[in-house]
């Protein structure tokens, strides 16, 4: 509401003029991921080359959504892509044989915030292949630039989840030190999806840490490295 003076015979006026709102965006729904399958190796890609498939993404139609955006991650170089889509469906195309993940965007109208789907990963099928590596492994915590403070016993947890669509994860290697993670200090039988590990630090100090996953048939990926610094 705004007031407008006006003056007659040397008197003023007040009058209230209420001027019409802007209505507030629609916000989009959230859309929910159809296929690729979570964690499953995605064996109906359409091959275009000797290094490339084209794999068909879908998911359902979110509310008020005009348009989406099909965000794609290579799970080994950290490199992601987003793809523009005007329906709840696009095709990709993807390099072969490696890990990925995925998630998906609702977009509405301008000045609303776009909604973001659950995470979702895949493996593309390479040619002949029969047996995959495990998902780089999800570093947990420490968090990449975090600071922590020790217990008692100057002793930090680190936590991680790993997962092969194979179901033939064995183990992981433990990486820690104070320069480049290169130090192996633990191998661990998998036991489960989410693994903790209780490692013996110094205060004041920054520390890098890694995860190898290997496999019962040797394949193994990494999980990159996260640096932390003890209070």
């Amino acid at each position: 509401m705004r007031k407008i003076a006006l003056l007659f015979g040397g008197f003023i006026f007040l009058i209230s003029s209420c001027a019409p709102e802007e209505p507030l965006p629609l916000e989009p729904g959230t859309a929910t991921l159809i296929a690729p399958a979570n964690n499953e190796t995605c064996l109906d890609g359409s091959p275009l080359n000797d290094t490339q498939s084209n794999v068909p993404f879908s998911w359902t139609s979110a509310q008020d959504a005009l348009s989406y955006e099909v965000v794609v991650t290579n799970l080994l170089t950290q490199s992601s892509q987003t793809y523009t889509a005007a329906t709840n469906q696009t095709t990709i195309a993807l390099t072969k044989a490696e890990p990925y993940s995925w998630r998906v965007k609702s977009i509405g109208e301008a000045g609303s915030t776009p909604a973001e789907s659950e995470l979702w990963k895949f493996y593309l099928a390479g040619d002949a292949v029969v047996n995959y590596a495990p998902f780089p492994t999800e570093l947990i915590s420490p968090r990449s630039g975090a600071n922590i403070t020790p217990d008692v016993n100057n002793l930090v947890t680190l936590n991680w989840k790993g997962s092969d669509v194979d179901g033939d994860l064995t183990r992981y290697e433990v990486y820690l030190d104070q320069s480049n993670a290169s130090t192996l200090i633990s191998t661990l039988d998998f036991e489960a999806n989410d693994t903790s590990l209780e490692v013996e630090v110094e205060n004041n100090t920054t520390y890098y840490w890694k995860i190898i996953a290997l496999d019962a048939n040797g394949n193994q990926s990494n999980s990159g490295v996260y640096a932390f610094r003890t209070n």
